[in-house]
């Protein structure tokens, strides 16, 4: 199976969607537990939710496997991206509820995690990594907007419920002031989603290591309660919520494109 998808657009932006991916090799599948089974952590349907960016003139890239594969928003040595609170790593042990994603004693060696990182996670960045390249050197800039989803009540990962829109930019340093101010601008305006500016989710990996405002490469987190487009019970898409949600996405997209 290829690892991953590139749709190469015609305009400044590129659409990464590290944990949109489903698939778990059969002989991996065999040593999860079996709620880990069912891959819960996956950005349920982003690709769907960002399909209309195509018509943007996007680029979009899409991974084949799930996150317990291997994480594509973390670092390649595991390092932590949020000290001292909960969190899930690069081939992650735990699920979001708390429980384990391994059988007892089927947990990957470390010679195992660099396999992985090497067949699965290095690809997804050398595309990525490549795309960057190439649409900043047709146009000068290139907007790097990583699409994210989690259910809007997980207590392992944070209190109460999550807002709706949880924009991240690593406090600011991983794309120009105007450009925030921007997005910030159209979030305000609306009012029929809450959200929150660098609260719980800053920005991955993915953020942090690839935004570049002072060359020219910016970069964004959308992190979505997913209660805004699907049924968080059942995993169902709920075509009435995500059509409003979609159209906040392409209203923040627009506007980001905007700022020269």
């Amino acid at each position: 199976m290829k690892n991953h998808d590139l749709h190469r657009g015609t305009e400044p932006l590129l659409i990464s969607l590290p944990h949109d991916g489903e698939a778990i090799p059969p002989e991996l599948a065999a040593r999860l537990t079996s709620s880990a089974q069912g891959v819960p952590d996956t950005d349920w349907h982003v690709a769907r939710l960002y399909a209309f960016a195509r018509d943007l003139g996007a680029s979009v890239l899409v991974p084949k496997h799930s996150r317990y594969v291997v994480d594509l928003n973390r670092p390649p040595d595991d390092d932590s991206l949020y000290p001292g609170q909960n969190t899930t790593g690069l081939c992650p042990l735990v699920q979001f509820s708390g429980e384990p994603v391994y059988l007892d004693g089927q947990q990957p060696s470390p010679d195992e995690v660099e396999e992985r990182v090497v067949k699965y996670w290095r690809p997804y960045h050398d595309s990525l990594a490549d795309e960057i390249e190439r649409i900043h050197a047709q146009h000068g800039r290139c907007l790097l907007w990583e699409g994210h989803s989690i259910r809007s009540v997980v207590p392992f990962l944070f209190d109460g419920r999550l807002p709706d829109i949880n924009l991240g930019t690593v406090d600011g340093a991983s794309c120009r002031p105007s450009l925030r101010a921007q997005l910030v601008g159209v979030l305000e305006a609306q009012a029929d989603y809450s959200f929150i500016v660098d609260g719980r989710f800053k920005g991955g990996y993915i953020t942090r290591h690839y935004g570049r405002p002072e060359r020219g490469i910016d970069a964004i987190q959308l992190e979505l309660a997913q209660i805004n487009y699907m049924d968080e019970a059942t995993c169902v898409y709920d075509n009435e919520r995500a059509a409003s949600t979609q159209a906040l996405i392409h209203r923040l997209l627009e506007s980001a494109l905007d700022v020269e």
